[in-house]
């Protein structure tokens, strides 16, 4: 196979991980006691395309951890309409991994001048949304030189963890967000797996991704991924809203993808996919719960179980690489997905 920077990005990502903890656990102990002292009870999180589904990761562990809600922002009212909202009681953090949006950077920026706590997540800490920002978490994934973004995604996932358990001073869970690394490494042997079922999907031109609960995020990462790279128009689901009338979309043509880790969602999650089986759907199930992996047709058991928290992290490195194995199958190249650029500026 060709030599692939997007390959050699998804690789990347346990180590992208363990410099992030290494350097940034200190700081972040820090920036949970300056936290302390204001006053906010919910969060607002700017974010655009994979930072977006970070954000949908957020929802879920903020409001488990913290119990507070977390609502996602539209920038546009920042950028378009001329809206000045009140951010009376939120923390409002922005997610980029370039830092240069300026929709983000506005609602940042907005959200600061109103007296509001603002962080910014970023892999460029000298970015315009650092600066907009008053507090700065940098991921410290490294350059990331492939289009479709890997590396910088997971490491957005450990530091909205290392935020959310430090703010509730969970020693024992960012004990173990520190081993999550390892994992990840186990993950990477899904590799052939992966190539196996693109090659059983290289014709399909729609697919559907479904999760519930932390696992929303990665449905939604993964419909990304095939979408931006593989061309296939895949739609991401929650497993309850699909089966709220989409689940009339199931067909043989249309492969599923179901993430169901070990879990509060898991029971719900077996149940849907014994449904879609019998539904005559081709099934493709990235899980370590046995029922799902006996139940699917193409199963893809991950290798090593995590706490249901942090299992978004190690999940979707096998949707990533289930992206970039189909890319290939479809003829595209995964280094240059068609109309995409690294850096993208909305207003």
């Amino acid at each position: 196979m060709t030599r692939s920077t997007l390959l050699e990005e998804i690789y990347e990502q346990p180590a992208a991980l363990r410099r992030l903890i290494d350097a940034e656990m200190e700081p972040m102990t820090r920036l949970a006691q300056a936290l302390h002292a204001r006053d906010f009870r919910y969060v607002v999180i700017a974010a655009r395309g994979t930072s977006d589904n970070a954000a949908r990761y957020a929802q879920y562990l903020i409001g488990a951890t913290l119990g507070m809600p977390v609502a996602l922002a539209t920038p546009s009212l920042h950028t378009r309409y001329g809206v000045h909202l009140r951010f009376d009681g939120a923390l409002v953090i922005g997610i980029s991994q370039s830092g240069a949006s300026p929709d983000i950077c506005a609602v940042v920026s907005d959200a600061r001048r109103s007296g509001a706590p603002t962080i910014a997540i970023t892999n460029h800490p000298e970015s315009p949304l650092a600066q907009a920002a008053e507090f700065v978490v940098p991921i410290h994934a490294g350059i990331e030189r492939s289009i479709a973004a890997t590396k910088t995604y997971t490491a957005q996932l450990a530091a909205l963890a290392m935020l959310t358990l430090s703010l509730a001073n969970d020693t024992a869970g960012l004990a173990a967000l520190a081993t999550i690394s390892d994992a990840m490494e186990a993950t990477l042997a899904l590799d052939e797996r992966m190539r196996e079922i693109a090659g059983e999907m290289a014709g399909a031109t729609a697919a559907i991704t479904i999760g519930r609960g932390y696992h929303y995020a990665t449905a939604w990462e993964i419909a990304l991924k095939l979408k931006e790279l593989t061309r296939v128009v895949a739609e991401p689901y929650s497993a309850a809203d699909f089966q709220h009338g989409p689940i009339a979309l199931v067909h043989e043509d249309i492969p599923i993808v179901l993430i169901a880790t070990q879990g509060a969602v898991a029971d719900d999650l077996a149940a849907l996919a014994s449904r879609l089986r019998n539904l005559g759907a081709h099934l493709t199930a990235i899980s370590d719960v046995s029922v799902i992996l006996e139940t699917a047709d193409r199963p893809a058991q991950l290798p090593v179980s995590v706490e249901e928290r942090f299992a978004p992290m190690t999940a979707v490195i096998a949707g990533q690489l289930l992206a970039f194995h189909l890319t290939y199958a479809r003829g595209l190249d995964p280094d240059r997905p068609h109309g995409l650029r690294k850096v993208t500026e909305t207003r």
